[in-house]
C-alpha cells in the first residue's frame, strides 16, 4: 500500500498537533488544517486518501461542508468526522451517515491508526449512502408528500368542515411543489418567480368556501409535510446546501401564501355591460 495522504481539520491546535505528530510517526503523509477555508484549498489543489476532521470549528456543520467537498473532489477518500458529543440523538446518528466515520472525543490516536489502515485495505466494504439534493428529494417523493398532507388535512377537523373529494381538496398542490423544486434549483441571487399555480389556487379556495384561516391553515400543513419528507430522506441530504434550501422552502410557501390571498381577497373584475338606450329623435 502507498503511503495515504490525510487531511487533518480542527481548530484546537493541541488536537490537531496530537493527530498530526501521531499520524506521521506511523508513516502517514499529513497535511494540517485550522479553519475550513484552508481545509477547502487544500481538497481541491492536492489528492488525499483521508479527511480527519473535527465536526465544529466553530460553525456546527464545517465538517460536513468538508465531507461533502471531499466527496465530490475525492470520492474515494475515507471521511472520517470527530466530535465532541458521546450522546447522539437519532436524528443526528442520521445526519452522521454522511461520514463514513464518527469518532467522539476524547480519542486514542492507536485506534485512528488501526481504523485507517483497515478501512484503506478494504475500500469495497465502505458502503455509503447517495447524496441528492433537496430539490430533488422533493422532485422524487413529491406523491409522497402530497399523501402525507392530505393525511394531515383530513385529519384537520377545521379544514374537513368542507366536503370535498380529494382531488378537489388537492387543488394545486403538486404545481405548488414543483414551483417550490424550480425555486430551489435558482441560481442564487436570481428573483424568485411568481407562482401563478398559488394564484390559481386562492382563486379556487375562495370558490369552494374556504375562509382565510383555512388556507393559512392548509399552507402552514404543507411545510411541514415538506419537512417530514426531508426527515425521512436524511441519510441521502446534501447537508453542504442544506440550511440555505430550508430558508428558501420557508420563504417560498409564504410567498406561495401571499400569492393565493391575493387572489382570495381580490374578486374577478367583470365589466359591466353597457346597456344602451334608444333615443328619440325629433322630427
Amino acid at each position: 500500500m502507498t503511503t495515504p495522504r490525510v487531511l487533518v481539520v480542527d481548530d484546537d491546535a493541541a488536537v490537531r498537533m496530537m493527530v498530526q505528530e501521531g499520524l506521521q510517526r506511523d508513516g502517514f503523509d499529513v497535511v494540517a488544517a485550522s479553519n475550513v477555508s484552508d481545509a477547502l484549498r487544500h481538497i481541491v489543489t492536492q489528492k488525499f486518501d483521508v479527511l480527519l476532521s473535527d465536526l465544529h470549528m466553530p460553525l456546527p456543520g464545517d465538517g460536513f461542508t468538508l465531507v461533502s467537498a471531499m466527496r465530490h473532489t475525492h470520492p474515494d477518500a475515507l471521511t472520517i468526522i470527530l466530535s465532541g458529543y458521546p450522546a447522539l440523538s437519532e436524528a443526528m446518528a442520521a445526519i452522521v451517515s454522511q461520514a463514513d466515520e464518527i469518532l467522539v472525543k476524547p480519542f486514542q490516536i492507536g485506534p485512528i491508526k488501526e481504523l485507517i489502515r483497515t478501512r484503506l485495505a478494504e475500500p469495497h466494504a465502505i458502503k455509503r449512502v447517495k447524496v441528492e439534493s433537496v430539490a430533488s428529494i422533493l422532485e422524487r417523493d413529491l406523491e409522497i408528500t402530497i399523501h402525507n398532507w392530505l393525511d394531515l388535512v383530513e385529519d384537520d377537523a377545521e379544514l374537513t368542515c368542507i366536503p370535498l373529494s380529494r382531488t378537489d381538496r388537492t387543488g394545486h398542490l403538486p404545481k405548488l411543489l414543483r414551483d417550490l423544486v424550480v425555486r430551489l434549483r435558482l441560481d442564487t441571487g436570481l428573483p424568485a418567480p411568481i407562482s401563478m399555480a398559488a394564484r390559481e389556487h386562492g382563486q379556487m379556495r375562495r370558490e369552494q368556501g374556504y375562509t382565510v384561516t383555512q388556507v393559512v391553515e392548509e399552507s402552514r400543513i404543507l411545510q411541514v409535510s415538506i419537512f417530514r419528507t426531508l426527515q425521512r430522506n436524511l441519510r441521502s441530504v446534501d447537508f453542504s446546501k442544506v440550511l440555505l434550501d430550508v430558508v428558501i422552502i420557508a420563504d417560498e410557501v409564504d410567498s406561495q401564501l401571499k400569492q393565493a390571498m391575493l387572489s382570495y381577497v381580490t374578486p374577478t373584475v367583470v365589466s359591466p355591460m353597457v346597456i344602451l338606450k334608444p333615443q328619440v329623435f325629433g322630427l
